[in-house]
C-alpha cells in the first residue's frame, strides 16, 4: 500500500478536528446537565445559574489558544433538527403582487391594477415567468396598445424611474429591479427581527427568486412567530369618528340587505328554484354567560346572543333575514338606542368576522358607504378583549385617499416598557422631527376623541387624546404581555417590509414530541449499530473487528463533519446514518468476500488481501457513486428533514469510502507487519455459499410472471384505493394532537366537519394521539388565519379534551405538532417530487451506460428501478388504513423512493461489475452461463448486505418512534423488492436485450 505515512497523518488530522468541532457539544450539554442539577427543577435557580454561564467569557478555554463563551459554544455545536428538539421550520414568499400595488400608489378598488394583476396570478400559476413578466404580458392581453406607466405615474417616490416617457418594456425592467430589491429587503428585515428575537442556532436563507426559508429550533410558540415573521410592520396613524356620527350607517346597510333578502324571498315564491338566495351565510352559535356582574355594553352583547340561542332554527332563520347585518355584529348601542362613547361602532366574536367581512364587501354595501360617507374606513382590533368579542372601529379617511393621518415611517425608535402598576406592557415610540411636528397637530386637531393606532391592518388601540404632544414620543398600548411588547417593538424597529412576506408552509413540533423522537431515534439507531458490529464480528471474526472498529471511527467523522459544517442532524437524517452503516458494511463484505474467493484459489494472506482489494474497487466506487448522485439529487430538491437525510447520506459515504479503503487496509498491513494471525470467517461461514448454483436466467419467465402479479395487483389498488396523500402533496393544514377521550375517529371527524364546514381526515396516530388533516382556510393569507382554524380545532375537539383543558394549554401541549401547505408549494412539491425521481433515473442511466459502455445494462437497471418504484407504489397503496402506523405518501416518501433507486442499484452495479469482469477473463463462455456465474458469485455479498440492512431498518421501524415509520416502512419494503430485483429482473432484461444484439456469445 502506497502513501501510507500520509494517510496515517491525515486519518489523524481529521479525528482531531472532528474532536474540536465535537467539543463544543460536551461543553454546551455539561453546563446543560450541571444546570439541571443545580435547580432541581427550580426555574429561578435554573435562570440564575444559566446566567452566570452565559456571562463567562472564558466558558471554554480551547488550549490557552482562544476563549469561548457560551453563546458562542452554542452557535457551533452539532446542531439538531426540529424534528428532534422540536421548533417551527416556515417557507414564506415574497409579495410582489403586494409590491406592485405599493408602488402603484392606486386604490385597491382601481379596476384596471386589479383586473390586471388577477390575471397575473393565473399566468404565473400557468408557468408563463415570474410574477413581474406575468404582469406585463397581462396587461397586454387586457389593455393591448396602452401604457402600463399610467399606473405608476402618481407615485412621487419613483416620478425619477417612470415617466410619461418610459415605455412599457422600461417600467417592466424598472417593476423587476424593485422586485429584487424589495426581495433583498425583506430577507434583511426577517434575518434582523429573528437575530433580535433570541433564538439559539437559526437559519435564513433564499430560496428561488422569492422565497424566504426560516428555521427556529426551539421555539414553543407557532402564533408568536407566525405574527412577527408575517407583519409588514405597516404603521399607521388615523383619526376616527366617533360611535354616533356614523352608526347610522351600519342600520342603513342592515335594512338595504334585509330588502334585498325580501325581494328574493319574492322571486323564490313566483318561481321555485333550489339553495337558499340569503345574502349571509348562517352563524353559529355562541354560549351564554353569566351577566351579573357584565358593563352596559356586555349586558346588550350577551343579551343579543341570548336572545338568538333561545329562538329555534326558524326563528333563527327569520332573524337571520331580518337583520342580515346585526345577526353577526352587534352594534355599540345602549338598551334606549343611544350609540356608546368612542369610536367603536360594533362587536363580533372571531367565527362572525369572516361573514361579516363577507357582508361589507358586497357591491351595494360599498355603493351605499360611498354614497353616505365615502371617508369611512371600518378596521377590525387585533386581539379580543376579555369577553371574547373583536370591536370594529371606525376610522376617519380625510379626503377618501386610503391615506392615514400619519405614517408609521416617522417612527426612528420603539422599545417595550413595563408598568409596575398594571399586569400589561406597552410600546413606546420615538419619532423623527418631521413626524413630530405632525404628530403634534394630529393631537392638537383630536383633543377629547380617539386616535387609532394600526398596525398591518389592525387596530391594536385607539387611546383618546387628553392634550397636544410635541415632542413625538408616545405608547402604544393594548392589553400586550411583555413578549408580545417585545416582539412590536422588535418589528418596528427592523422596519418595514417593501414586500409582504406570505407563510406558504409551516410545520411546528412540540418541544415534547421532539423529545420523544430524539429518545426513539437513538435507541432505534444504538440498537441497530449493535446488531450490526456483533453480526460483523461472528460471521467474519478479525476481519470483522476490524471493520467494525473502521465503522465506529466513520461514525464518528460524520458526526465531526456535521457539527464542522453545522448541518443539522434530522431523524430522516439519523435513518440515513443507519443507511450509512448498511453502505459501509456492503464496502466491506465486498472486499472481504473477494479476499477469500483469493484464499480459496491458495493465495498468500498478504497477496490475497492485495488482490482483494484490487478487484473490489471498481464494484465499491460504481455502487457508492450511485448513492452519492441519488443523495445529490434528494439535496438538491429537498427541504428540512430530507435535506438533513441527504446531508448525512453523502457525508455518510464520502467517510465510509475513507474508512473502508483507507482505515480498514491500514489495520490489515499493521497485522501483517507485526505477524498476527488473521481471519476473515468463521466456522458457520466458512462453506457460506460456497456452493450455491441457482439457474436464474432459466428461470426468468417465472419472475416475470410474478413481478407482473404483483405489480397489476398494486396498479389494481392504485385505481380503486389510490393512497393516502399527506399535506405536502395535496395542501392543507395537518395537526398532531394528544386528546384524553376515546380515538374513535369517526365520531372526532362528524364533531370536526360541523365546525370546519367540510370533513377533515381523522386518523390514529401513536398511541395517545390523533392525525387531523383540513383543507379549512387554505386559500386565506395571515396570521390570524392559523389562530381562527386553531379556535375551530379546540372547539371542535372538546369532546375528546380533559375538561380542564382551556385554549393556551390546548395549543401548547395538545397540539404535538402542526404542518401548514398552501396550494402553490403543494405543487412545487409535486413537481419536485417528479423531477427527482426522473433526474435519478436519467443519471443512473448515463453513468451504468458510460461505466459499462452498454445501453442494454443501462435499460436492465432502469426497468429494474421501474419495477421497485411500482410494487413499493402498489404496497402502499394496498395497504394505508390496514396497518397500525401513516403510510402517507410525502416527502419524506419520496426520499425513501429515491434511497431505495440508490440501494437497489448499489445491488444491480455490483452484479454488472461481475458479470463484465467474467466476460472479460471468458469472452467465449455462453451469455447465459456468463450472467449466472455473475449472480451467483456476488450472491453471498447480495445475502449479507440485505440481512445486515434489513436488521438496522427492522429496528428502526420498530423503535424508532411514529414520525418515521412510514418513511423506513417504505425503505423496509424497498430493500426487500430491491434485492429481488436486482437478482430476478435486472440481469435477465439486460441479457435478453444483449442476447437480440448478439454482443455477447451464447
Amino acid at each position: 500500500m502506497q502513501n501510507k505515512g500520509f494517510i496515517r497523518v491525515f486519518t489523524v488530522l481529521l479525528i482531531l478536528a472532528s474532536l474540536y468541532s465535537l467539543s463544543f457539544t460536551f461543553f454546551v450539554e455539561h453546563a446543560k446537565n450541571n444546570a439541571e442539577e443545580y435547580a432541581q427543577g427550580d426555574f429561578d435557580k435554573h435562570r440564575e445559574f444559566m446566567d452566570s454561564v452565559e456571562a463567562d467569557e472564558g466558558f471554554y478555554n480551547f488550549l490557552g489558544l482562544r476563549k469561548f463563551t457560551y453563546k458562542e459554544c452554542q452557535a457551533r455545536e452539532l446542531n439538531l433538527g426540529l424534528d428532534l428538539k422540536g421548533g417551527m421550520n416556515v417557507m414564506m414568499e415574497v409579495s410582489i403582487r403586494d409590491m406592485i400595488i405599493n408602488l402603484s400608489d392606486r386604490n385597491e378598488q382601481d379596476t384596471m391594477l386589479m383586473k390586471t394583476l388577477d390575471r397575473a396570478d393565473e399566468l404565473e400559476r400557468d408557468g408563463a415567468g415570474d410574477f413581474v413578466a406575468s404582469f406585463g404580458q397581462a396587461f397586454e392581453e387586457l389593455y393591448p396598445g396602452q401604457n402600463l406607466r399610467l399606473l405608476f405615474l402618481a407615485n412621487e417616490d419613483i416620478k425619477d424611474k417612470i415617466n410619461f416617457r418610459s415605455t412599457n418594456k422600461e417600467v417592466l425592467a424598472v417593476l423587476t429591479k424593485e422586485a429584487e430589491a424589495a426581495y433583498d429587503n425583506t430577507f434583511n428585515i426577517i434575518r434582523t427581527r429573528i437575530d433580535r428575537f433570541g433564538v439559539a442556532q437559526p437559519n435564513i436563507q433564499k430560496v428561488g427568486e422569492r422565497r424566504i426559508l426560516v428555521e427556529l429550533p426551539g421555539v414553543n410558540n407557532p402564533e408568536r412567530v407566525r405574527d412577527l415573521l408575517e407583519s409588514s410592520a405597516d404603521l399607521e396613524f388615523w383619526e376616527t369618528y366617533n360611535a354616533g356620527e356614523v352608526i347610522q350607517v351600519l342600520f342603513d346597510i342592515n335594512t338595504l340587505l334585509a330588502e334585498t333578502n325580501k325581494i328574493n324571498e319574492e322571486q323564490v315564491a313566483e318561481t321555485p328554484s333550489e339553495g337558499d338566495n340569503d345574502v349571509t351565510a348562517p352563524a353559529d352559535s355562541v354560549s351564554q354567560t353569566d351577566t351579573s356582574e357584565l358593563s352596559l355594553k356586555d349586558q346588550i352583547l350577551q343579551d343579543t346572543l341570548a336572545q338568538t340561542e333561545a329562538t329555534d332554527d326558524k326563528s333563527r332563520e327569520e332573524m337571520k333575514r331580518e337583520n342580515p347585518l346585526f345577526f353577526h355584529l352587534t352594534p355599540n348601542i345602549s338598551r334606549d338606542g343611544r350609540p356608546g362613547i368612542g369610536p367603536v361602532v360594533g362587536y363580533a366574536t372571531d367565527k362572525d368576522i369572516v361573514y361579516i367581512d363577507s357582508i361589507l364587501a358586497l357591491p351595494e354595501v360599498q355603493n351605499l358607504l360611498k354614497e353616505q360617507n365615502p371617508e369611512l374606513k371600518l378596521a377590525w382590533s387585533r386581539k379580543a378583549e376579555e369577553n371574547g368579542f373583536y370591536t370594529l372601529v371606525a376610522l376617519k379617511d380625510l379626503g377618501a385617499n386610503r391615506k392615514p393621518a400619519l405614517d408609521g415611517d416617522v417612527v426612528v425608535d420603539a422599545r417595550p416598557e413595563f408598568s409596575q402598576t398594571s399586569s400589561y406592557a406597552s410600546v413606546q415610540m420615538t419619532m423623527n422631527n418631521e413626524g413630530a411636528r405632525e404628530w403634534r397637530r394630529v393631537t392638537k386637531d383630536n383633543i377629547d376623541r380617539s386616535v387609532a393606532i394600526v398596525l398591518d391592518g389592525y387596530v391594536y388601540s385607539f387611546p383618546t387624546v387628553q392634550n397636544e404632544i410635541s415632542d413625538g414620543i408616545s405608547s402604544i398600548t393594548g392589553n400586550f404581555t411583555i413578549a408580545e411588547a417585545t416582539d412590536m417593538a422588535n418589528i418596528l424597529k427592523s422596519g418595514k417590509l417593501a414586500a409582504k412576506a406570505n407563510i406558504i408552509s409551516a410545520e411546528f413540533v412540540g418541544p415534547t414530541l421532539g423529545q420523544e423522537s430524539a429518545r426513539s431515534g437513538i435507541l432505534s439507531f444504538v440498537l441497530s449499530f449493535i446488531l450490526v458490529l456483533v453480526f460483523m464480528f461472528f460471521y467474519y471474526r478479525k476481519a470483522g473487528l476490524i471493520a467494525n472498529i473502521a465503522l465506529l471511527l466513520n461514525i464518528f467523522l460524520v458526526f465531526g463533519v456535521l457539527a464542522s459544517l453545522g448541518a443539522a442532524l434530522t431523524l430522516p437524517g439519523i435513518a440515513g446514518l443507519v443507511l450509512t452503516i448498511g453502505m459501509s458494511v456492503d464496502a466491506n463484505v465486498i472486499i472481504f468476500e473477494r479476499i477469500r474467493e483469493e484464499l480459496a484459489q491458495g493465495k498468500g494472506v498478504k497477496l490475497a488481501i492485495s488482490d482483494g482489494y484490487k478487484n473490489a474497487y471498481s464494484a465499491i466506487i460504481d455502487a457508492n457513486v450511485t448513492t452519492i448522485i441519488i443523495g445529490i439529487i434528494l439535496f438538491s430538491f429537498g427541504s428540512g428533514p430530507i435535506q438533513g437525510f441527504a446531508t448525512t447520506l453523502i457525508i455518510g459515504i464520502l467517510t465510509s469510502l475513507f474508512c473502508v479503503i483507507f482505515i480498514t487496509r491500514l489495520s490489515f498491513e499493521l497485522f501483517l507487519e507485526k505477524h498476527l494471525p488473521i481471519s476473515f470467517d468463521t466456522k458457520v461461514s466458512r462453506n457460506a455459499f460456497t456452493k450455491f448454483n441457482f439457474d436464474f436466467i432459466a428461470k426468468r419467465k417465472t419472475f416475470y410472471m410474478i413481478s407482473a402479479a404483483i405489480i397489476l395487483l398494486g396498479i389494481g389498488s392504485m385505481v380503486t384505493r389510490q393512497w393516502s396523500l399527506g399535506v405536502d402533496f395535496k395542501g392543507g393544514r395537518s395537526y398532531i394532537v394528544r386528546v384524553d377521550g376515546e380515538r374513535n375517529t369517526t365520531q372526532i371527524a362528524e364533531d370536526l366537519t360541523s365546525v370546519f364546514e367540510s370533513a377533515p381526515e381523522v386518523k390514529t396516530y401513536g398511541n395517545l394521539d390523533v392525525k387531523i388533516t383540513t383543507d379549512y382556510m387554505i386559500n386565506e393569507k395571515g396570521a390570524h388565519v392559523d389562530s381562527i382554524v386553531e379556535t375551530k380545532l379546540f372547539e371542535g375537539l372538546q369532546p375528546v379534551l380533559d375538561e380542564d383543558t382551556d385554549f393556551n394549554t390546548f395549543i401548547t401541549q395538545n397540539i404535538r405538532q402542526s404542518d401548514m401547505v398552501g396550494p402553490t408549494i403543494a405543487s412545487d412539491i409535486i413537481y419536485g417530487a417528479v423531477i427527482s425521481i426522473t433526474l435519478a433515473l436519467l443519471f443512473i442511466f448515463l453513468y451504468i451506460f458510460v461505466r459499462f459502455r452498454n445501453w442494454q445494462y443501462g435499460l436492465g437497471a432502469v426497468a429494474a428501478l421501474f419495477h421497485d418504484v411500482l410494487i413499493v407504489l402498489g404496497i402502499f397503496s394496498l395497504l394505508w388504513g390496514r396497518v397500525p402506523f401513516s403510510l402517507e405518501i410525502d416527502q419524506a416518501f419520496i426520499a425513501a423512493i429515491l434511497t431505495v433507486i440508490g440501494y437497489s442499484i448499489n445491488d444491480t452495479v455490483i452484479v454488472f461489475d461481475r458479470v463484465r469482469e467474467i466476460t472479460t477473463n471468458y469472452p467465449k463462455r455462453k451469455t447465459i452461463d456468463l450472467f449466472n456465474q455473475g449472480l451467483n458469485g456476488t450472491i453471498s455479498r447480495t445475502a449479507i448486505t440485505s440481512l445486515t440492512t434489513l436488521l438496522v431498518l427492522i429496528a428502526i421501524l420498530i423503535f424508532g418512534g411514529e414520525s418515521i415509520r412510514g418513511f423506513v416502512f417504505a425503505m423496509t419494503i424497498g430493500i426487500v423488492v430491491g434485492t429481488y430485483s436486482s437478482l430476478c429482473v435486472a440481469s435477465p432484461i439486460s441479457f435478453e436485450f444483449l442476447k437480440k444484439k448478439n454482443q455477447i456469445t451464447e
